[in-house]
């Protein structure tokens, strides 16, 4: 079956509902949204704590690293989400932008038109802050952005022991000053997640020009005298076509984007003809440069039940419900990643070079430890901002249901790892300051046997993981290396634009949620001719 639109977006994420709903705005445009997950009704996706149940299970696409040669060639559980709204559907709600030099650097690095002047507009244009306003925060936006409700007092306690530190107090990581410590603000509206999904696509969907296929695995964009004319997908064991008159939309993730374009023909030459695959464009970038955060977490019991792992117990689960159902308040209002605070491992740095993400809680995310059985424990988390370290996304097979080989190549740099490590240190330093020992009862991940640089180098390359925030596969750029030029238009073949957080040039250092909606919103004028 072949069926005609202007525009063909294909993955339904964060870039991909910002588009959707931009580009249909124009009813005279008509657009297709094809997303391979389901619609996004499991309810843990709609309340803040669900994040804790989602690291895992049917809403990713149960990715594993290839083995990591600097971290004790583990192979890491590496979450991708595979529903509507993408990671905004499952991640932790955290809200932060980056540096403003972060989007300087792109310039640099050849993505004009991408400096902070350039795009603060966009970020903007998709906030609608309930708290902040002014020339740092949007009010009118669709993505919905609140403070939490009632933090737990553990995490009022953090962002005291930080400041006991030496950490001053931020009320706002992305408003003049990125460095502090305090309670991050959240993408919910009215104690409820806001994806982009939620914000953006559900009420666009209304529209009669815009259509949405889910459960659908793209295997393929159409090429025809190097021109992308559709996209070939299976849907209910059929084979099917869609065409786009205008241009195919690739918004599938630092991950789904570059094996896409592999499975298109578009990539190195060499991997696509070692895969049997007719090469249509030889682009050497496709699926290389591929950046994450490295964190790395510490774990700490409670003397008492003062944390959300007290509502592991069946009868404080039960209460949490029936406040959550009565008020909006409570454990079930919060997204766990609660405080945080972005600070300096080397003190000459013109901008913070870690960040640190505190959980109410310990063992909520996969792979992490939980406090001791019975216990209450709480977690903090740190990575480098801007890493150094660089891996690939590759082709397993030419069959479009294997999963790719996602490489991150962590700590392949020394500096990481220092950086790293350095952050571990400060998050010890930050535990043992007096507000949080009135509530810890010892640190014990890891234990005090880990003393040495040496152990502490040892200790993070046997216990990090991903932060969830791949980029950079696709990047955009002037030189060789580069897959789009700053307009996302792929190089060397017409009406094909990539559009997701795979085309940033480097990591920008902060979470990549809210990026990857500016880069839609920023995409959506490009396509329409208005930036």
């Amino acid at each position: 079956m072949k069926q005609g639109f202007d525009y063909v977006i294909v993955g339904g994420g964060s870039a991909g509902c910002v588009l959707a709903a931009r580009l249909s705005e124009n009813a005279d445009l008509r657009v297709c949204l094809i997303e391979a997950g389901g619609r996004d009704t499991n309810p843990l996706i709609h309340v803040p704590v669900g994040f804790a149940k989602m690291t895992t299970g049917p809403l990713t696409w149960g990715l594993t690293t290839a083995p990591q040669r600097h971290v004790n060639n583990r192979e890491i559980p590496y979450a991708q989400a595979r529903v509507l709204g993408g990671g905004s559907s499952i991640n932790a709600q955290v809200f932060t932008r980056g540096h403003p030099s972060d989007y300087d650097r792109w310039v640099t690095e050849g993505a004009e038109g991408w400096g902070f002047a350039d795009i603060q507009k966009y970020f903007l244009r998709s906030e609608g802050n309930t708290i902040l306003s002014g020339g740092w925060h949007g009010t009118d936006g669709p993505l919905g952005v609140s403070n939490l409700p009632d933090p737990q007092p553990v995490t009022r306690a953090f962002v005291q022991s930080c400041q006991e530190f030496g950490i001053p107090y931020n009320p706002d990581f992305n408003g003049e000053t990125q460095a502090g410590a305090g309670v991050y603000q959240t993408t919910t509206k009215n104690s409820r997640r806001c994806s982009a999904a939620v914000g953006y696509l559900r009420p666009a969907l209304k529209r009669p020009n815009l259509t949405l296929i889910t459960d659908a695995l793209v295997l393929r964009v159409v090429i025809e005298k190097g021109r992308a004319t559709g996209v070939e997908y299976a849907l209910s064991g059929a084979v099917q076509i869609v065409r786009a008159g205008s241009e195919v939309i690739v918004t599938s993730g630092a991950v789904g984007s570059p094996k896409l374009m592999l499975l298109s023909g578009i990539g190195p030459a060499a991997h696509l003809n070692s895969m049997g695959i007719k090469v249509a464009q030889d682009l050497p970038g496709v699926g290389q440069n591929l950046t994450d955060h490295f964190g790395i977490d510490i774990v700490a019991e409670l003397k008492a039940h003062a944390s959300l792992d007290k509502y592991n117990k069946p009868h404080w689960a039960l209460w949490a419900g029936i406040e959550y159902a009565l008020f909006k308040t409570g454990p079930i209002a919060s997204n766990v990643v609660e405080g945080g605070a972005f600070w300096y491992a080397d003190k000459a740095a013109p901008s913070p070079d870690l960040q640190f993400h505190f959980l109410a809680g310990a063992g909520a995310e996969a792979g992490v430890p939980s406090a001791p059985k019975g216990k209450s424990g709480v977690t903090l988390n740190s990575y480098t901002l801007r890493p150094k370290s660089r891996g690939t996304v590759t082709l397993r097979s030419a069959d479009p249901r294997d999963l790719p080989v996602v490489d991150p190549n962590f700590l392949a740099e020394p500096d990481d790892l220092r950086i790293g490590v350095e952050g571990v240190r400060i998050s010890r330093d930050m535990f043992s300051q007096p507000s949080l020992q009135k509530y810890i009862r010892a640190i014990c991940f890891p234990d005090a046997a880990v003393k040495t640089q040496s152990d502490y180098e040892a200790y993070a390359r046997q216990h990090g993981r991903t932060s969830y925030h791949p980029v950079g596969t696709c990047r955009m750029g002037r030189d060789e290396m580069a897959v789009i030029d700053p307009q996302l238009r792929v190089r060397g073949v017409d009406g094909l634009r990539i559009c997701d957080s795979s085309i940033m040039p480097s990591l920008i250092g902060s979470n990549t949620n809210a990026p990857t909606i500016m880069i839609g919103e920023k995409a959506a004028d490009l396509i329409r001719g208005n930036s």
